[in-house]
């Protein structure tokens, strides 16, 4: 077989490996993905333990319960919820908030909550969901930021001094420990 004949591989396979990790991690990034996870992991005790025939030796235990069709509702909606959270992030609140509403009703419904393995997931899933925000874009650092970063410094030095709030004193004195912040007096400069 000659070498001409021989066709290479486009790109080495650590390469696609590695630009489909970043990709990923992009895509990750954008949206509250370990909430949707979670949401999904969720779901599935819920659903598993009401309809599961467990074998303990000889004996056979079933789990089943006349709300059956309750956990199997719910174990479903919450993995909808997390996927859903995953392409439309905008319904991220909605979405924590009915899967925290979910997790805690599949503990009277559903085996406690699949004993504790989905609602406490749950609980934690719609937490992260809730509180998950989009991160704000970085300034550009084109023309128009040296400009306003050449204009600042063309500033008069010697403009009227503004006040300063209690916080931005408090963060340029650092405290001993134990000690207690002392209030300057009105008139009192540095």
């Amino acid at each position: 077989m000659s070498s001409a004949t021989v066709e290479a591989w486009p790109e080495d396979p650590a390469g696609l490996v590695r630009r489909g990790r970043r990709g990923f991690r992009a895509w990750r990034r954008t949206r509250p993905f370990w909430g949707g996870l979670l949401a999904v992991i969720a779901g599935l005790p819920i659903l598993y333990f009401p309809y599961a025939h467990l074998t303990l030796g000889g004996l056979t235990v079933a789990m089943a319960t006349t709300a059956g069709a309750g956990s199997l509702l719910i174990g479903l909606l919450m993995m909808v919820l997390g996927i859903t959270v995953w392409f439309q992030p905008v319904v991220r609140v909605f979405c924590g908030v009915a899967t925290t509403i979910l997790a805690l009703i599949s503990i009277p419904v559903s085996n406690l909550g699949g004993f504790g393995m989905g609602a406490i997931p749950g609980l934690i899933a719609g937490g992260l969901l809730v509180s998950w925000a989009p991160l704000q874009p970085l300034p550009a650092a084109g023309p128009e930021a040296a400009e306003t970063a050449a204009g600042m410094a063309a500033a008069p030095q010697d403009a009227a001094p503004t006040a300063q709030l209690p916080a931005q004193a408090a963060a340029e004195q650092p405290l001993e420990y134990g000690a207690a912040p002392t209030a300057r007096a009105e008139g009192e400069q540095r």
